[in-house]
């Protein structure tokens, strides 16, 4: 949905037809989704339409990078360690 979503706004009905999932599911997905604070969601008549705020997934994303540098860092220098002692043992 979020992926569908990046496109453009879209209706709890479009959401659905992709996943082959009910508009009942599709809308508890969509909710949980606004409770997040992802999508928000309005009314023209009967339909729902929902739009992507991607103000948080930026942050998420953010966040994940940080520590995606500071583990890959932490891993290449333990690999180093580990191989600097292998070589020390085959002496």
């Amino acid at each position: 949905m979020v992926r569908q979503l990046s496109r453009g706004e879209c209706s709890v009905g479009d959401l659905a037809r992709p996943a082959e999932m009910s508009f009942a599911a599709a809308s508890k997905h969509v909710r949980v989704l606004e409770k997040a604070g992802l999508v928000n969601r309005r009314v023209a008549g009967r339909q729902h339409l929902c739009t992507l705020r991607a103000e948080p997934l930026r942050e998420a994303n953010e966040w994940l990078s940080f520590y995606e540098k500071f583990w890959s860092d932490n891993l290449d220098r333990l690999a180093r360690v580990l191989e600097a002692d292998m070589a020390k043992e085959k002496r």
